[in-house]
């Protein structure tokens, strides 16, 4: 891959990219689909392109909490806000190890570093009043009722197959370690970070933050991030190599390439789901309204012929 349409990118990376959709999603298991995606994105770099990196981190921060409620009878459980923290870490760390090392066979040694993110939200984001996004185990009814009754929580039937939390889930305003991240970029190193769609953050009336239980789209915080680095691509890595219209059905039909315009029309008429797609199309019509060049959707093994403008799905200005 020598001809590179892109040459300054957020490639923001799906579950798929880093846990097993089948299997235990043990740690080895997490490593080796790394390796695969990180083999990907290692040849972005010899190729030319600089970029950072973004990564959800469902389901392990549900992981986290299910932990916490395992044990919370003898260690205190921790805020949705310090689990965030630490799936950014724990994923942070294996994700720099496996690139390093990566880009190490190639024979080429930037710098590539994790940065803990938190994400700035609005104080008074309508979602905090309508939590929608369910985290963390299931759980039988008693159980519900006293959890919502003794902490608070919002607590919803999934699908018939238990009750779950949900929590509020508020869009992202600003990266906060954004000019950490910018400086570490234009140095020419790798940076990992606002990871789970960072951190979700509040500024309180004496300007300092607090952490807020809430669980910021990845998608969307990956957009502010690529937007404020003023990059020219935003590639999101998802479980499929390219968006349809009229997905599933007989008439469905791929894209290779789209104006925004279009877009916005097909996400208007639900051809996007929430729960899906729609999330990476809000984020790719937002990126390119302000200033960006492309996004691109496509799926892991495809990262290197995607941005070279050979796979995937390119969104672009009208």
């Amino acid at each position: 891959m020598s001809d590179l349409e892109l040459r300054s990118l957020l490639v923001s990376l799906g579950g798929n990219a880093i846990i097993p959709a089948k299997g235990a999603g043990t740690y080895a298991e997490q490593r080796a689909i790394t390796a695969d995606t990180m083999h990907q994105v290692a040849g972005l770099y010899g190729a030319g392109a600089r970029f950072m990196i973004t990564h959800g981190n469902g389901p392990i921060v549900g992981n986290i909490l299910i932990r916490n409620e395992a044990v919370r009878d003898r260690i205190a459980p921790m805020p949705l806000d310090v689990c965030g923290a630490d799936s950014q870490g724990g994923i942070g760390y294996m994700m720099q190890q496996v690139l390093g090392n990566e880009l190490g066979r190639l024979g080429l040694a930037p710098g590539v570093v994790t940065v803990v993110t938190q994400v700035l939200v609005a104080a008074d984001d309508p979602a905090f009043s309508a939590p929608t996004k369910p985290i963390g185990p299931f759980y039988k009814e008693p159980e519900a009722r006293r959890l919502s009754a003794d902490k608070g929580w919002a607590i919803v039937s999934d699908a018939g197959r238990g009750f779950r939390r949900v929590v509020p889930s508020p869009r992202p305003v600003e990266i906060v370690e954004i000019e950490f991240i910018r400086e570490l970029f234009e140095r020419g190193h790798i940076v990992i970070g606002v990871g789970g769609g960072g951190v979700p953050v509040v500024r309180q009336a004496d300007g300092s933050l607090i952490g807020v239980e809430a669980v910021i789209d990845k998608d969307l915080a990956s957009r502010v991030a690529a937007s404020a680095l003023g990059l020219e691509g935003l590639v999101f890595v998802t479980g499929v190599e390219k968006i349809a219209i009229d997905f599933g059905r007989p008439t469905q039909r791929f894209i290779d390439r789209i104006g925004v315009n279009e877009v916005r029309r097909h996400l208007e008429a639900g051809q996007f789901p929430a729960g899906s797609m729609g999330p990476k199309v809000e984020a790719a019509i937002e990126f390119l309204e302000a200033g960006g060049h492309a996004a691109v959707v496509t799926s892991p093994d495809r990262i290197t012929e995607a941005v070279a403008g050979r796979a995937g799905t390119w969104i672009v200005s009208d």
